[in-house]
């Protein structure tokens, strides 16, 4: 039923227009849709004329179309990487691309040299990464976001050939109309902060590429770009390294820590075998790698009959030596990589607290405690070392953290700038307070550094060792807080105060993931514009600061309760 215009009903009624309106008859006659087939395939020889007619009409104000012999070239070294829309039968978007060994090059290239100034021989089908040498689209067809596709096709291809990462130098052809107010650097800011929009860079960014640098002269005849260039990079996170037939590197890591129990021992024998029946159950779970404490060798300091802890402690370092030699000899035989607590070291008339990586191929490594608590300075006139080292293993890169050093994040995050993904923290607390400190930076530096973290200590009661006589200790595997990690970011978990081993499966492709596409990426996200970290080396008479900085502490048992609580 039908309502007129003076407000009367019924079906006979005459329905009124006002000008400029549809009539009834327009409304129902469907508009002319242009009707789209969409294919996406591989390039064809056959394809040069269509690809042609696209480049010229994309490139009608600068140098750009290919030639025939340099398309022919193309196909014929990498035609799996020469990728077209077609629709309808017609080529309307295409994306041109070679293999490079990346390294071979670096971030310095230009444009011609990659591309063989468009011979194309630079082209190596053994390279890593997937070089990005042409896209266009057909202006016609730019509302279709077929760009997308295309890009979408190349991060596949670029998956399927087991690449590192896709590369490639991006045109910022908006910068011409700013190129008097801020440099290019100010400008790629600009439109990554949406302040600006480019046509190919926010479009590039827009595809999960990051800006590696800015090149100069990548192409010296785009005016549009004031012939400045970024180098965009895509990380493929599914790339694994070519896989060797033996001893190739995990990418799942089973790991075992040892949570200690203090207890009086007879002699160092004593202590060997307890150490072997720790090293001997972890390793039969097939662990490739197990950590003991800080200080684990305390119980011998009761063996020196030294009333004096300073001297009681330098004795017991005569120790370190054959524990050492065991520990080699248990990760040889048991086929286990051995973080060995760490242990007192006298050398040159100056005590250290050093950690040792056995690892299971028999060489040995050591990494010395940087940062000695007020108490270790003076109570045991100990002293700190100079160097931090990142340890090859064969299941990665690792670092090793010895108790107070974990509360300084710039150590791990300068090992993390050096690839780490395990960080391992033996550490030595009497209290419970003194333990969550070294817990709670240890989760932090989880965080912070994408990257898992092991902790443990010791438990129980040393009676006649002063200055070590009690223990706290709950050791733990900490993880990145996102969700393809535990809901609270902890792997595994100790019972407090008790003698036991944990074991824990570390999954280090997930980290490659969170670098790339977690909720938030903290290394990515860095501001390096703002600020820098960097190592310098103390000078020797640093120790002595320390020791006078530590000379006018009270009581020596007033000193140890300040000291251990540090860490």
């Amino acid at each position: 039923m039908a309502t007129s215009a003076n407000g009367k009903t019924g079906s006979h009624a005459k329905k009124q227009t006002l000008p400029g309106m549809p009539t009834t008859t327009e409304l129902l006659t469907p508009t002319a849709v242009p009707a789209h087939k969409l294919v996406l395939r591989t390039l064809r020889r056959s394809d040069f004329k269509a690809v042609k007619a696209i480049m010229d009409k994309v490139y009608s104000n600068m140098e750009g179309a290919w030639s025939a012999e340099e398309f022919g070239a193309l196909i014929r070294k990498f035609p799996e990487g020469q990728i077209c829309i077609e629709d309808n039968g017609e080529v309307v978007a295409a994306a041109l691309a070679i293999i490079v060994q990346y390294s071979d090059f670096g971030d310095r290239h230009t444009y011609a040299k990659i591309t063989g100034h468009g011979k194309f021989n630079t082209h190596n089908p053994d390279g890593d990464t997937l070089y990005g040498v042409d896209v266009f689209v057909d202006p016609e067809y730019r509302s279709l976001r077929l760009g997308r596709r295309l890009y979408d096709a190349r991060k596949e291809l670029c998956e399927n050939l087991n690449l590192r990462a896709m590369v490639a130098g991006g045109r910022i052809p908006g910068y011409a109309a700013y190129a008097n107010e801020m440099t290019p650097a100010k400008y790629v800011e600009m439109v990554r902060n949406k302040e600006i929009t480019d046509p190919i860079l926010t479009f590039q960014l827009s595809n999960e590429f990051h800006v590696r640098k800015i090149i100069r002269g990548y192409l010296p005849y785009d005016s549009e770009s004031k012939a400045f260039a970024t180098l965009l990079e895509w990380i493929n996170v599914y790339y694994e390294e070519e896989e060797k037939l033996i001893g190739n590197q995990k990418s799942n890591v089973r790991i075992g820590i040892v949570q200690w129990q203090m207890r009086a021992t007879r002699s160092l024998e004593d202590l060997l075998q307890q150490m072997e029946f720790f090293v001997d159950t972890v390793s039969g779970y097939k662990a490739d790698c197990v950590m003991f404490p800080e200080f684990f060798n305390a119980p011998l300091m009761a063996l020196t009959n030294e009333d004096s802890p300073a001297v009681a402690i330098r004795a017991m370092a005569a120790f370190t030596e054959p524990i050492k030699a065991k520990m080699m000899e248990l990760a040889v035989s048991y086929n286990i990589n051995i973080v060995a607590g760490s242990m007192p070291v006298y050398e040159d008339g100056k005590l250290h607290n050093v950690a040792y990586l056995c690892r299971r191929d028999g060489t040995v490594d050591e990494q010395y405690k940087l940062h000695v608590t007020p108490d270790e300075a003076s109570y045991w006139g100990m002293r700190g070392g100079d160097k931090l080292k990142c340890f090859d293993t064969d299941f990665g890169k690792i670092g090793i953290l010895v108790c107070y050093d974990v509360e300084f994040p710039e150590l791990a995050r300068m090992l993390s700038d050096e690839g780490v993904k395990i960080l391992f923290v033996p550490f030595w607390t009497d209290t419970k307070n003194a333990y969550q400190r070294v817990r709670i930076c240890a989760q932090a530096r989880a965080i912070e550094n994408e990257c898992y973290v092991a902790i443990t200590g010791s438990v129980g009661n040393l009676p006649r060792v002063e200055n070590m006589d009690i223990q706290y200790s709950q050791s733990a595997v900490f993880s990145p807080s996102d969700f393809a990690f535990p809901h609270d970011a902890i792997v595994a978990e100790a019972t407090p105060n008790t003698e036991m081993t944990l074991i824990a499966d570390l999954d280090l492709d997930l980290l490659k993931d969170l670098n790339t596409s977690g909720a938030v990426r903290n290394l990515r996200d860095r501001r390096k514009d703002l600020y820098s970290l960097s190592w310098t080396i103390k000078k020797s008479d640093r120790d002595e600061e320390l020791l006078a900085q530590g000379s006018d502490e009270r009581h020596p048992r007033v000193s140890k309760r300040k000291a251990i609580a540090a860490g």
